[in-house]
């Protein structure tokens, strides 16, 4: 699976380094236009077609496309912003049918439309009648193809620069996915993504560290014929008061489908009775205070701790914290965690000496790290960034979830559908990660593997879901990961 995710730079590399391996530039540019000609056709039946053609190789990717579709049986006119340059150029005299100036009128009649405009390196909100097509191309309602990017869409953020860009039902690029494919709202602008096989070879991707989430890329503890449920771990999640204890439930429930073999629930004296009124194979680990806590946690074979979900935001939570990071077990910090260390972000960072993983949502993230996502190109410099800072795997909620770690590495998490924007979602990622670290996954790939396993108990179960719904699904998306080959 070509899962790497590339920046514009990293792209641009790439490109050279095949020409300096052999390939000219205009070959590639011609299997670039040939691609998005065979995805059209395979889509769409011969019609009136508009190719707006920028004048650089994004446009010379359209008029490579606009000969191979007349070809196949397409009326197609390419509507020109500028006269081409460099290898657009040599494209564009090979363009014997019709040609017109871009407009937002030109449009008028056309079936379809390929936008050739601007590529990932567009840097600048689209003006003139650049903007003025794109805008009348959205508003048409006609299917719209998009060459490498849609054009407005900045490669590296996924950021509709001045929110006016391309709005396309299928995006075909080269090569490799590029950041802004995976980051939103460049995602969803792009509709389908189909990824096109120019004649680049693999040897071009010399400095990766970024991925599309997907099982090849880490290994599920699947039991050995003769594992106990000692063998597979046993998780502690600490519970809130008795006014708040449903989250860390959730979170329990997820680590136990998870595959730990062992779940406890550290309850306070006020919640013992209303959690084990609501839990049957998760156990109650009564405990007082952050003493308390550690006292429990003394007993090593609980190897991997879940807090915040419930807590509370005061020193108390501060402190129950702290007792977790210094037991020597592995941890996810979630929820209450952040807001309780807003004012003292380092003392949290200085305590973390085993593997951990932290899982915000960006509100969650700015209490921590107050600005960063601002100053940060993407939601990936920020997460490595931040990762690097706490010493910690750092898991940045959201449609287009960034997991990443002190390292560097990282990953974009795409399968999670809208659907688990329902209360009680993150509560039980967190449990289906320290269910995992239990088991003894490395920290980054435990969260990876978690976040996978929940994007994809979400969809499986489709509209209408809660959060109980998740841990529940997991049995059938396990079942269904264990015929994979995995490398």
């Amino acid at each position: 699976m070509k899962d790497e995710i590339l920046s514009n730079q990293q792209m641009a590399r790439a490109d050279a380094f095949a020409v300096a391996a052999g390939t000219p530039s205009l070959t590639l540019m011609e299997n670039a236009g040939r691609a998005v000609a065979e995805a059209i056709t395979a889509r769409y039946a011969p019609c009136a077609t508009i190719v707006m053609a920028g004048p650089g190789n994004n446009g010379g990717d359209g008029y490579v496309a606009a000969r191979h579709l007349a070809e196949w049986g397409f009326s197609v006119t390419v509507a020109e912003l500028a006269a081409p340059k460099g290898d657009a150029a040599e494209m564009a005299k090979r363009w014997s049918g019709k040609r017109a100036p871009l407009s937002a009128e030109g449009l008028e009649g056309a079936k379809l439309i390929v936008d050739a405009l601007f590529g990932t390196g567009l840097s600048r909100p689209l003006e003139g009648a650049a903007r003025d097509a794109v805008e009348a191309a959205n508003d048409s309602g006609l299917p719209i193809v998009a060459v490498d990017i849609p054009s407005g869409v900045a490669g590296n953020s996924g950021k509709a620069l001045d929110d006016v860009a391309i709005r396309a039902d299928l995006t075909v690029t080269f090569f490799r996915k590029k950041i802004a494919h995976l980051l939103l709202p460049g995602r969803a602008l792009c509709g389908e993504i189909v990824l096109a096989d120019i004649g680049i070879p693999d040897a071009a991707l010399r400095d990766g560290g970024l991925f599309e989430n997907n099982p090849t890329r880490w290994h599920y503890p699947w039991p050995r014929a003769e594992a106990h449920k000692y063998a597979r771990g046993h998780v502690v999640v600490v519970s809130g008061p008795a006014h708040a204890t449903g989250a860390a439930r959730l979170a329990a429930r997820g680590a136990l489908r998870a595959g730990a073999g062992l779940v406890s629930l550290a309850s306070p004296p006020d919640a013992v009775a209303v959690n084990a009124a609501e839990l049957t194979a998760i156990m109650i680990k009564p405990f007082e205070g952050a003493r308390g806590l550690a006292e429990l946690l003394t007993d090593r074979r609980f190897n991997a701790v879940a807090i915040g979900p419930g807590l509370g935001t005061g020193e108390a939570t501060r402190d129950l914290a702290l007792a977790v990071l210094a037991s020597g077990a592995s941890a996810v910090l979630d929820a209450d965690i952040f807001t309780a260390f807003r004012d003292t972000p380092d003392a949290l960072f200085d305590a973390i000496r085993n593997p951990t993983v932290m899982t915000p949502h960006e509100g969650e993230f700015e209490r921590l790290f107050p600005g960063l996502l601002a100053r940060s190109e993407n939601r990936i410099d920020a997460a490595r960034t931040a990762a690097g800072m706490a010493r910690s795997v750092m898991l940045l909620k959201g449609p287009d979830t960034v997991i990443a770690a002190p390292d560097g590495i990282a990953a974009i998490n795409a399968n999670a559908p809208p659907t688990l924007a329902t209360a009680g979602a993150g509560d039980v990622l967190t449990g289906i990660i320290a269910g995992l670290l239990a088991q003894g996954m490395e920290a980054f790939a435990a969260a990876c593997c978690g976040a996978w396993l929940h994007g994809e108990a979400a969809g499986r179960f489709g509209p209408g879901l809660i959060s109980e719904d998740i841990p529940e699904m997991l049995p059938e998306v396990l079942a269904g990961l264990q015929g994979r080959t995995l490398s």
